[in-house]
């Protein structure tokens, strides 16, 4: 039967595989987002795999997609791309007992999810730019693909003229990334301090930002800052929507802030070694010429940097998605519609 997986050729060396497949996977990070750079791995996989059972296509692939999730940046966003991939392509195998044919239908899936997924931004940009209204001044934070295409699709093809403000406080930040192919396209940009976004707000109509990952109750895991920025929009009366393929939709929950840490926290103890409750993998650093930092009673400055943080969905309007325009209450709907 197809799914025995005794039968399997001797394949090549798991790590070989995975230095293939991690080479591939950066090879297509230059250009693809991380999720689409996976799922374009995990179908070279499988043509490439030497195994001749369904079981054993399987294993191959849970093993590629859980080194590829460990990729610090994009982490969530491939994980739940990764996870829907797999779902999505092994769904009918039970359906045929010749693996061969059983691989080939594998294939096709997977091809027509890898299809989808990279036309989703184009989708959302046609769904999103109606809601920008010609002068408006649309407040937005770090880099994103799908809200780039969004704004550059309002302007080239909806013909809507509007500015942007972006917040950013680094001088090299993603920000600025997004701000170039903007300008190219003929949009005004005012770039602001992160720290200045309820001055922004003032003069801004609306604040429009990506998602690494929505949740299952609509909340969203984004850059952090992303959280103050949608509870100061509250405050003040400003649509908050957000931008994301539904190949990012993950089936989590969380209740708080340290639900997500785990996702995007680094930290360190100056002036010694790593003390307790100091977040796993952390480094310790201390000042130059090893000078002690810590206090006179020999407390030590715990240094935390967090790179994501979690918006609720009461913070939020709309999202924009390649299934539509959804309200955060129906984004379980279509998880279940996703995964089940």
């Amino acid at each position: 039967p197809a799914m025995v997986a005794g039968g399997d050729a001797a394949p090549r060396p798991r790590d070989e595989r995975q230095q293939a497949a991690l080479r591939s996977f950066s090879a297509h990070l230059q250009n693809e987002p991380g999720a689409i750079a996976a799922i374009k791995v995990l179908l070279e996989l499988i043509q490439s795999s030497e195994a001749t059972t369904i079981m054993g296509l399987q294993i191959e692939l849970q093993a590629a997609a859980d080194l590829l999730r460990q990729h610090e940046a994009e982490g969530i966003s491939i994980a739940s791309g990764c996870e829907l991939f797999m779902r999505f392509v092994t769904r009918t195998a039970l359906d045929h007992t010749d693996y061969d044919e059983c691989k080939h239908k594998v294939l096709q899936r997977g091809e027509f999810f890898k299809e989808h997924s990279t036309r989703a931004r184009a989708r959302i940009a046609e769904l999103g730019a109606p809601f920008l209204r010609d002068g408006a001044a649309v407040l937005t934070t770090g880099y994103s693909r799908v809200v780039l295409a969004l704004l550059l699709h309002a302007a080239s093809v909806g013909k809507r003229r509007f500015t942007v403000v972006i917040a950013e406080s680094h001088a090299g930040g993603p920000g600025h990334q997004l701000a170039s192919p903007l300008l190219e396209g003929g949009i005004p940009v005012t770039m602001v301090d992160e720290s200045a976004v309820a001055v922004a707000l003032e003069s801004a109509q609306l604040v429009l930002v990506g998602a690494e990952g929505v949740v299952e109750n609509g909340g969203i895991i984004s850059k952090v800052g992303t959280c103050q920025l949608a509870m100061i929009a509250k405050a003040m009366g400003r649509p908050f929507y957000v931008a994301s393929e539904s190949f990012k939709f993950v089936r989590q929950y969380p209740l708080n802030q340290a639900d997500v840490l785990s996702y995007g926290e680094r930290g360190s103890a100056l002036g010694g070694g790593g003390g307790q409750g100091e977040p796993k993998g952390a480094a310790a650093s201390g000042p130059a010429g090893g000078a002690d930092s810590g206090g006179g009673d020999g407390l030590q400055l715990v240094v935390r940097r967090i790179t994501r943080d979690y918006t609720a969905p009461h913070y939020i309007n709309l999202l924009f998605t390649d299934l539509g325009v959804l309200t955060p209450s129906a984004v379980s709907d279509e998880l279940i519609k996703l995964y089940y």
